[in-house]
């Protein structure tokens, strides 16, 4: 039988679902165990020490399923959270910032990058650090007139304004992620980032391409909009590359070969398993048929 590796996934709600469905779309032969932290969601106004406690919780748990690599698709957490869990578990991971700021690096004109996240995210500043490391380790602009530029010392690439959208993660959790109530709160969040000339905006935050449809209705076709999903999906399809390596040279064991009743994916929450279905299913617009609740930290 096919063999095949498990993808642990976790976020503090539905947003990582955004994550999940680009690796189902890009990766193949791949399985996921996701979690979602819904009991203590937001994780936007959490601090550092408690982002740390839950990923300890959550991670320990994807292992025990199974999972051989960690996508930590929350940029709470990956901004304060994984260089720490990276240190305390012997499993690769992978989180949203550093793809995220390389992923702007190449597709911003103007060299004017912008960003909307979390409160914890945006006080981190690491989209800011992450994005001169991107520059700094050789990651550069695809256009090439600004990339010319900025080699020649004659134009900055640099993030000038980042907005924490605390409002966001209640009303796409809430289902109302294309309601007149966004819009509303999405203008206002907006107007900062526009007066600022952005030409590319980073998502910051996993849940927020359910809000793509309201920020390109504001924003219109002069700022390109950045999900950090895509660029993680290439860098868990070189990870994973590594893995084979890895495996066929004997430094490393094979994963387990798929049982009689395959499965893609499979969910648990911290919270209310029903509503998660509910919200999920209408974010994603694919059927999600079974939630289990898993209560952590007890």
């Amino acid at each position: 039988m096919k063999k095949q590796r498990i993808i642990g996934v976790f976020d503090s709600g539905v947003g990582g679902l955004t994550v999940m469905k680009e690796i189902l779309e890009q990766v193949l032969d791949v399985r996921i165990v996701y979690f979602g932290d819904t009991a203590r969601v937001p994780y936007g106004n959490r601090s550092r020490e408690e982002l740390i406690r839950f990923g300890e919780e959550i991670v320990t748990f994807l292992i025990g399923q199974g999972a051989e690599v960690i996508v930590v698709a929350c940029n709470s957490s990956s901004a304060t959270a994984l260089p720490f869990l990276r240190e305390r578990f012997d499993v690769p991971m992978i989180g949203m910032v550093e793809p995220g700021a390389r992923y702007a690096v190449e597709k911003t004109i103007a060299g004017r990058i912008g960003l909307i996240a979390t409160e914890t995210t945006v006080r981190s500043k690491a989209y800011s650090s992450a994005v001169s490391r991107a520059l700094a380790k050789g990651s550069l602009p695809k256009d090439p007139t600004l990339r010319e530029s900025w080699q020649h010392g004659e134009q900055p690439i640099a993030l000038v304004k980042a907005q924490g959208c605390p409002l966001f993660v209640p009303l796409i959790e809430a289902g109302l992620a294309e309601s007149e109530q966004a819009l509303g709160i999405a203008k206002t969040y907006l107007t900062p980032l526009k007066a600022a000339g952005v030409d590319t905006l980073i998502l910051g935050c996993t849940h927020y391409p359910f809000l793509e449809p309201v920020l390109n209705k504001i924003l219109g076709e002069d700022v390109l909009i950045v999900d950090p999903a895509k660029a993680v999906v290439k860098e868990l399809e070189n990870l994973l590359k590594h893995l084979d390596d890895w495996e066929r040279s004997g430094l490393l064991e094979s994963p387990p070969a798929l049982g009689k009743k395959p499965w893609r994916v499979r969910y648990y929450v911290s919270g209310d398993p029903e509503l998660f279905r509910q919200v999920g299913n209408t974010l994603l617009q694919e059927p999600i048929d079974q939630v289990e609740q898993v209560v952590l930290g007890e």
